[in-house]
């Protein structure tokens, strides 16, 4: 059995646990409040100036 991502208890296959890959429907429901709470973030690697240099180019060749 794979670990629950929240607590770290043994959760069971999704073939005898609807709240797969979590161990319970009440850590199912804390990860969905994470998200929901915007807890969780993907990472950004480019920079904001990059960013704007990237979405200035896109638009010029957008207009030509």
């Amino acid at each position: 059995m794979l670990p629950c991502p929240i607590c770290s208890r043994p959760a069971a296959p999704r073939s005898k646990n609807t709240a797969a890959p979590f161990c319970s429907p009440r850590c199912k429901q804390v990860d969905l409040g994470e998200w929901l709470n915007e807890s969780y973030r993907v990472p950004v690697t480019q920079d904001a100036e990059g960013l704007e240099e990237a979405l200035a180019a896109a638009d010029t060749e957008e207009n030509a």
